[in-house]
């Protein structure tokens, strides 16, 4: 990815991200203005050097250094202290607001509507969290402040240099246009080098979460070879992207030290035969080898700093640009209900996931409150997508959904999935205790209300044996458990909310018969106190429905009760439940 942070840009981008500084202003203002204290403070010490080597060595007045001396080792203990907080304060800072800045990313991307997670692996997400905002902190830690205290240092050890002998200034600074010139080289071959390293982290990154997340397949079809191939070709070109950086360092670094030996070395052939003539005093030419080494290793860290900023910036850039996405479910409602009798209507409902192509055409039905739903049809007839709309995972572009008489944008949105339950076939569970996957981690939710759920359901006794009962730890995505204890801990899940309208999309397709006899009494107990969507391809699961509504292509085929639709010798229903439920003859 090129560097797209053009210069017009570059300087509203570091506004930008030095704005997010703003609740650490007194730190930020109070590691600036220790940058200001350490600049004359660096350059005092090779000044006492001179005046202790000029007024006190030469004139042979050794015996009244102790008081200089003293001075001089106070000062160092002053700066190595100032010093110290510097680089705590500038350090304190950087990660507050990586702290910052991580919580609102997480919270913002939580928040984005479902289209964004189609298109976007999840590694990129990662990235962008992580690697991303880590780069951002050095733009506080090595970056802004850190430059302005190497400048400021610089521009005190030259005026000092000027100062002391202006002639053995300009004889030192021939080479530093040789300097300037290397710098500039180093700072453009490594920003390069570091976009490509942060693309590859990002690749690396999408790479990894999606092998791992599919190990399963991976594994059963014996693909480990290919993968780890790709995986070799990709770490190849996140390890040559670093090696081309390591490349302009190893370079870089050697080529300074060699001109601040020539810059030396010009100073003591040019100063030695100058302290004879006494145009230079002894102290300044014991004093300049020191100015020379502050004078150049700012210099030399400077190009580093430059590059370590820039690759915040285009961090930065990255993470602003996922924090102005604004693809969010519009939350413009304003009724709040406490709960939901539970009517439920789609008029004249069409939806697209790219405004094109449409996978719902005019679909209509209603049901009563109360009552239960069984939507069935072929895969891809838009079963799960129908459920999609009517949680607002999506918005539609035609029609209108309604509860209970208004239409469901109307709704404060956490208002509105609030009273709402979902039940997938793909369980997923995070890393926790059980207890913490059945309620989400609401406060509100009595592990009293927790046992009762379980108990209804049947989950009871199996979770009560497991380790630690309702506090044992689930692993990531539930590994260690079964797709029918996954499956029941979800249902429990959705139970405990006390939810108005109940949604089980192929709840129970997972579970074994004997777990499905288990929970079908309860099933249909608790479908019986609210309004309840069943999407199945399992025609037994749905028998007690009140109304089926059969989808093919995005549209309704039929709709009725179970009864009626049987009647229909030649309906989609009936061929359905014969291919399931007639023995060949």
């Amino acid at each position: 990815m090129a560097d797209n942070t053009a210069p017009t840009r570059k300087m509203p981008l570091l506004g930008r991200v030095l704005a997010l500084a703003k609740p650490y202003a007194a730190l930020f203002a109070a590691t600036t203005l220790l940058a200001l204290l350490l600049a004359p403070l660096s350059v005092l010490r090779p000044y006492l050097i001179k005046v202790m080597v000029d007024e006190y060595i030469a004139p042979d007045k050794v015996g009244q250094l102790t008081q200089i001396a003293i001075f001089l080792i106070v000062l160092l203990i002053v700066e190595a202290g100032l010093q110290y907080v510097f680089q705590y304060g500038t350090s304190w800072l950087g990660q507050g607001v990586v702290r910052d800045l991580r919580v609102r990313v997480f919270q913002h991307i939580t928040n984005l509507r479902l289209s964004y997670f189609d298109r976007t692996p999840i590694g990129t997400s990662t990235t962008r969290t992580i690697n991303d905002i880590e780069a951002i902190n050095s733009v506080f830690s090595e970056g802004i402040i850190t430059i302005i205290a190497d400048l400021l240092s610089l521009i005190a050890v030259l005026g000092v240099m000027f100062y002391t002998s202006w002639k053995l200034t300009l004889v030192c600074m021939i080479t530093l246009p040789f300097l300037v010139a290397a710098a500039y080289v180093f700072k453009e071959k490594v920003k390069a080098s570091f976009q490509v390293v942060r693309n590859q982290i990002s690749k690396m990154n999408a790479f990894m979460q999606e092998r791992i997340t599919g190990m399963r397949i991976v594994q059963i079809f014996n693909a480990e070879e290919q993968e780890a191939q790709r995986f070799r070709a990709i770490n190849r070109e996140y390890t040559k992207a670093n090696l081309d950086a390591i490349l302009y360092y190893a370079v870089f670094f050697p080529v300074v030290e060699i001109i601040a030996a020539a810059s030396l070395g010009l100073m003591v052939w040019w100063g030695a035969g100058r302290v004879l003539s006494n145009e230079v005093t002894l102290g300044a030419l014991v004093a300049f080898p020191i100015y020379i080494n502050m004078l150049f290793r700012p210099i030399r860290m400077l190009a580093d700093k430059f590059n370590t900023l820039q690759m915040g910036l285009v961090a930065s850039e990255r993470v602003f640009a996922l924090l102005d996405r604004k693809e969010f479910i519009a939350n413009t409602g304003k009724l709040k209900p406490e709960r939901f009798r539970g009517d439920l209507t789609f008029e004249d409902v069409s939806f697209a996931y790219n405004d094109e192509d449409f996978v719902l055409k005019d679909v209509n039905f209603h049901i009563s409150a109360g009552q239960t739903l069984a939507i069935v049809g072929s895969t891809g007839s838009g079963k799960t997508t129908t459920m999609s709309l009517l949680t607002r995972f999506y918005d539609i572009q035609q029609g209108h959904i309604k509860v209970d008489g208004h239409d469901i944008r109307d709704y404060e949105l956490h208002a509105y999935r609030r009273r709402i339950a979902l039940v997938l076939q793909d369980v997923f569970l995070f890393s926790g205790t059980v207890m913490e996957n059945i309620t989400l981690r609401d406060a509100s939710i009595s592990r009293e209300r927790v046992i009762e759920a379980a108990q209804m359901i049947g989950a009871h006794e199996f979770i009560e044996k497991m380790p630690g009962g309702y506090e044992y730890q689930v692993m990531e995505r539930g590994a260690t458990l079964s797709m029918g204890q996954r499956q029941l801990i979800s249902f429990v899940r959705a139970l405990v909310f006390d939810p108005d309208i109940l949604i089980l999309d192929e709840a129970t397709s997972s579970i074994d018969p004997e777990t499905e006899s288990v929970i079908q009494f309860a099933i249909e107990t608790l479908i019986a106190k609210r309004t309840s969507i069943i999407i199945a391809h399992r025609l037994s699961t749905i028998r007690h429905a009140d109304k089926v509504l059969v989808l093919d292509k995005g549209q309704v085929e039929e709709f009725g009760s179970h009864d009626e639709l049987l009647q229909n010798e030649d309906g989609a229903y009936r061929r359905l439940y014969e291919m399931q439920f007639l023995e060949p003859a």
